[in-house]
């Protein structure tokens, strides 16, 4: 069901200084910003080999990823997998009694579809799966 680890998702309270160091520090491969508005986030994607990291920066104060910062600060916020068929693993995750936050893709960001499955049945952290390519 799982292609690859796509990205590790980064909440941070801004993107320009958290930019400072993944991109400017670190020397990762800076992909660019891109606004999810249905998420309330501003996201800054950048590569290390085949994996990515996805800064994400809250748009507004009732946003999922506000709450995050709000509860914890900022920090590591999601696991995500690359998958083929985004519906067949909701699906199957569903069969087998996962619980889904999201039990029909929605739209992420760079083109792709997601659905995140509960911390509750993920061992507290928080999953999210993609599908590349589609919009």
């Amino acid at each position: 069901m799982l292609k690859k680890i796509s990205h590790i998702g980064i909440a941070v309270t801004s993107l320009d200084e958290a930019l400072l160091f993944y991109r400017d520090n670190l020397g990762m491969a800076f992909k660019g910003i891109e606004e999810v508005a249905e998420q309330r986030v501003k996201v800054a994607m950048l590569q290390i080999g085949e994996a990515k990291i996805e800064l994400l920066e809250p748009t507004s104060s009732d946003s999922p990823v506000a709450k995050f910062l709000e509860k914890n600060g900022p920090g590591i916020h999601h696991l995500a997998y690359e998958v083929e068929d985004i519906i067949e693993a909701i699906a199957r995750l569903e069969h087998d009694g996962a619980r889904m936050i999201d039990s029909a893709p929605r739209h992420g960001a760079h083109g792709t579809r997601i659905a995140f499955i509960h911390p509750k049945s993920s061992g507290g952290v928080l999953t999210e799966l993609c599908q590349a390519g589609h919009r």
